[in-house]
């Protein structure tokens, strides 16, 4: 069940996770922080960061989202692994295939399919999220690093953290984007409406994406999309900003007969091997489901 409180700062120069991990009796400073990152915690109804320090008066709203399972269960999911060393697993992962456990999505995810493959992951890394790193949303498809010991772990996340990874996704949008190369940039934070979406909102955090154009199909265009930050569906919010729905997204695109799922895919990952330093890089064909769209539409 969601629980939601409002706290009032009564007093100045304390850290906003801090303050909640103090006055709100059910949450850490960690999770407080979590919460705060994530959107869930805003400060006089806008987005925030845990380190903002607060000054008397201020409006603390926090929304507690259900709680996700505390313990995992190792589950025989099938994996397509396309490469595999001592520190890291590349997956080419399915859609419909979501990668932690959330409220809603409890078990069959990616990270049961992990606990599976490498049953002592869980003794060495976060006993929710074991080897994650990044994440795609479930009706996404294609290339995910998944780490298998802590060191790795931190490795990668750095260079996800100091945009040296380079991602490249394939995109169905509607409409005839032009010019065929450009940049969007807009604020992404979440839907001050929906709680559950995310928006371009004028105190998000700071989003940038690339696209470059593949080919059009009608008035259909398929798009390389190489985002530099990663923001919760930052591609998808972007898209529909600009008026070129993702094809096949019932939340920010639209429904189409084509598909039953949204037309995105991570299509390649370039990023340096924790063992080596050496820059590798790995690429995932359109799956069957997307090629037949293309093929229908075409």
């Amino acid at each position: 069940m969601t629980r939601e409180y409002v706290l009032v700062a009564d007093i100045g120069s304390v850290r906003l996770d801090k303050f909640v991990g103090d006055r709100c009796a059910e949450l850490s400073r960690t999770h407080a922080s979590q919460l705060i990152d994530d959107g869930f915690i805003t400060v006089n109804g806008k987005a925030a960061k845990p380190s903002l320090k607060l000054v008397p008066g201020d409006r603390v709203n926090i929304t507690i989202p259900p709680e996700t399972p505390s313990a995992l269960a190792a589950e025989n999911i099938s994996l397509k692994i396309i490469y595999e060393d001592t520190d890291l697993l590349v997956i080419d992962k399915p859609a419909g295939l979501a990668v932690h456990p959330a409220p809603g999505t409890p078990s069959h995810t990616l990270v049961n399919a992990i606990l599976h493959y490498l049953p002592g992951i869980a003794a060495d890394a976060d006993s929710l999220r074991p080897g994650i790193v990044h994440r795609l949303d479930k009706d996404t498809s294609g290339l995910i690093l998944v780490a298998k010991n802590r060191v790795a772990q931190a490795y990668l996340s750095d260079q996800f953290k100091s945009r040296t990874v380079s991602k490249s996704y394939l995109v169905l949008v509607k409409g005839k984007l032009t010019p065929e190369k450009g940049i969007i940039e807009a604020d992404i934070g979440r839907d001050p409406h929906h709680r559950q979406r995310m928006a371009v909102v004028a105190d998000g955090r700071e989003a940038r994406t690339d696209y470059r154009v593949v080919k059009y199909y009608g008035n259909y265009t398929l798009l390389e999309i190489k985002p530099e930050t990663g923001r919760t569906h930052q591609i998808r919010v972007h898209l529909s900003a600009i008026g070129f729905p993702v094809v096949g997204d019932a939340i920010y695109g639209f429904k189409t007969p084509h598909l039953s799922r949204q037309f995105l895919h991570a299509h390649k990952l370039r990023f340096k091997l924790p063992s080596t330093g050496e820059f590798v890089e790995f690429e995932s064909p359109l799956p069957e489901d997307l090629e037949q769209a293309l093929t229908e539409i075409g």
